[in-house]
């Protein structure tokens, strides 16, 4: 008999667990459901993931047109879309508990612990705090979104957070705070601990620039880092299967740095070639983030004649908006010239996906 697909539709708490636990033990796999989505891009997102089944406050229904999955099958999670239309990514029972075990290793995760669920589940950084807890059998509390007055009083010991969350609390509560999504500031406190990993292996899978137990990383000529592991994705939704010979490559350039960890630059298609020189926008965004004048930041790469592409930078800002001569005198005190914006956009807001990362094709 095949396996089905059920689509969660519940808020974060403990129906959702409930659940997800009813939809594993039936030998089914979950598909957790954004209920933020607005209409039409709900109805393209199921149409996309094919569930056969739906749980919602009303109970379980049936729906058209659904797909099975593989017996083995635990999860499909849609990617968070920042390069593109989201895909599903499905995870074996055998690739969930390999991550929770992995995970829990590396932070000595014990009987005494308690996890903090606080981002969407919808999305595997505030998913993976679920099934890790399930697994391990750890004490779990899970809330419907971030909220800094709930956390700050939770009894937790743990938590996954983004950047923009981590903010916003007294980081100093918990034992250890595991940060994924957007680069981490330049600056953490020292229970946190940043991590580096996608929806395809399976949440974190490097931690502080190490490899968790289990997981190779190489970087190949192009500086693409490709990963092997456990955790990783069996498949995408619609069949195709991203890793060859076992091997995933993540779309991310790095390096090794000289004590051994990893470094992740950003992501391919980010990198600016401007006069020859590359330019990864994080460092930069680090550094314009310190005017007094500027509230938030992206940069990006724009076509110009002479340098092929002019590092600008899109402000949002705090108050009267920063001259573009202070910018580039800022940029250069702390990196090198070819870094310095060349041009200055004035913004609203910055376009970003759930997780903090900024939509750079949106800007």
């Amino acid at each position: 008999m095949s396996a089905r697909l059920v689509a969660i539709d519940l808020p974060g708490g403990a129906a959702f667990v409930g659940a997800l636990q009813r939809v594993w033990d039936r030998g089914d796999a979950a598909f957790p459901l954004d209920r933020r989505l607005p209409g039409p891009a709900r109805v393209a997102l199921l149409e996309a993931m094919a569930p056969c089944m739906v749980i919602d406050e009303r109970g379980e229904s049936a729906l058209d047109g659904g797909r099975p999955v593989e017996p083995g099958d635990a999860l499909v999670i849609a990617t968070s879309g920042s390069t593109g239309t989201p895909k599903g990514v499905v995870l074996t029972h055998d690739a969930v508990a390999a991550s929770a075990r992995a995970t829990n290793a590396r932070l000595a995760v014990g009987q005494d612990d308690h996890w903090l669920a606080c981002l969407p589940l919808a999305h595997v950084g505030g998913l993976s705090v679920v099934t890790r807890a399930l697994l391990a059998r750890t004490a779990l509390t899970v809330i419907d979104g971030f909220d800094a007055a709930a956390v700050d009083g939770s009894d937790a010991t743990l938590v996954s957070l983004v950047a923009t969350a981590l903010a916003r609390i007294d980081a100093s509560r918990f034992r250890t705070i595991v940060l994924g999504g957007a680069a981490p500031p330049p600056t953490l406190p020292p229970n946190v601990v940043a991590t580096y990993g996608m929806t395809e292996t399976g949440s974190g899978i490097v931690y502080d620039g190490v490899p968790l137990d289990g997981v190779d990383v190489r970087i190949d000529a192009e500086d693409q880092i490709h990963v092997r592991a456990p955790m990783l994705l069996r498949a995408y939704r619609d069949g195709t299967v991203p890793h060859v010979d076992g091997w995933f490559p993540t779309g991310d350039l790095g390096r090794w740095r000289a004590d051994g960890r990893l470094a992740v630059d950003g992501r391919a298609g980010d990198v600016i070639v401007t006069g020859g020189e590359k330019v990864w926008p994080a460092p930069v965004e680090d550094v314009l983030r310190r005017h007094p004048g500027v509230a938030d930041v992206a940069v990006a790469g724009r076509p110009d004649p002479e340098w092929g592409e002019a590092v600008t930078a899109f402000i949002v800002p705090a108050g009267n908006a920063p001259a573009l001569a202070e910018l580039r005198s800022l940029a250069k005190e702390h990196l090198a010239p070819h870094c310095a914006p060349r041009a200055l956009v004035v913004v609203a807001e910055i376009p970003r996906t759930e997780l903090g990362k900024p939509r750079r094709d949106s800007l």
